[in-house]
C-alpha cells in the first residue's frame, strides 16, 4: 500500500504546531498589551473643553491651592467642580474683558454652569471616595500626575484595576504626610519606605484583606 502522507509531513506538522503555539502566545500578549494602552484606558489623551483652562499657569504658575478651587475634595467622595463664581473671584478683575473667558462670564449671567467634560471617568460599577484617600494620606499627584505642568488636565494613570490593587496591596509605598497632600513634586523627608509603614500606622490604614476585599470598590 502506497504511503498517504510524505516523509516531510511529521516535520510540517511539528512545525505547524510550534507556529500555533506562538500564535496564540502573540495574541495573547497583543491583547494584554493593547488592554493596558492609551487606545484602551484613555491616558494621555487631550479633552476638548468649553474653557481650556491651564492647570500649569493657574496651580503651578500662579500657585493657587487645590483645595481653593476642589473645595469638597476633603469632605465628600467627590472633589468638587469649582462653580462660575470662584472663576470670577479673580477675573472680575483680571482678563474681565478677554474673548476667551467670554464662556465663563455668560455662565454666570446666565446663571447656568459651564459643561466640563469629566477626565477622570471611573466606570459606573466603581465607587471611589475623595476624602477617604485624602484622609489617609493620598496627594493628588498619585492619582493625578503633575496636574502643575498641564497646560491642559489629561488623564495621567490607567485606572484600570490592578492599578488601584498595587496602591491597596501596599498603601506605604505612597501615603505622604497630610501636610502635603497637595504639594506637587513632593520628595519625602525620608525614604519612603522608612516613612511610608510609620504613616500608615498613625493614619489605621485597614490591612490588605480589607483594602483587597471586592466591596471596598464595588458597592
Amino acid at each position: 500500500m502506497s504511503q498517504v502522507f510524505p516523509r516531510k509531513a511529521n516535520s510540517w506538522s511539528r512545525a505547524s504546531l510550534i507556529a500555533i503555539a506562538f500564535l496564540v502566545l502573540g495574541l495573547g500578549w497583543l491583547v494584554l498589551t493593547l488592554q493596558r494602552s492609551d487606545f484602551v484606558t484613555s491616558a494621555n489623551e487631550f479633552v476638548e473643553q468649553p474653557v481650556q483652562f491651564s492647570h500649569q499657569h493657574h496651580a503651578g504658575g500662579i500657585g493657587i491651592e487645590c483645595r481653593y478651587c476642589h473645595t469638597s475634595v476633603e469632605v465628600s467622595p467627590s472633589a468638587g467642580i469649582p462653580p462660575t463664581k470662584t472663576c470670577l473671584n479673580c477675573h472680575s478683575q483680571i482678563w474681565n474683558t478677554s474673548a476667551y473667558l467670554e464662556p465663563v462670564r455668560a455662565s454666570f449671567r446666565e446663571d447656568k454652569p459651564l459643561t466640563w467634560v469629566r477626565v477622570h471617568d471611573l466606570p459606573d460599577f466603581v465607587y471611589f471616595n475623595h476624602s477617604i484617600h485624602v484622609a489617609n494620606g493620598v496627594g493628588c499627584e498619585t492619582c493625578h500626575g503633575r496636574v502643575d505642568r498641564m497646560p491642559l488636565v489629561i488623564q495621567k494613570q490607567s485606572l484600570q484595576m490592578e492599578w488601584c490593587l498595587d496602591c491597596h496591596r501596599d498603601p506605604s509605598r505612597y501615603v505622604r504626610p497630610l501636610d502635603q497632600i497637595t504639594q506637587m513634586g513632593y520628595v519625602p523627608a525620608e525614604p519612603q519606605n522608612v516613612l511610608g509603614p510609620k504613616l500608615v500606622k498613625e493614619y489605621r490604614i485597614a490591612d490588605v484583606e480589607h483594602l483587597t476585599s471586592c466591596s471596598v470598590c464595588h458597592r
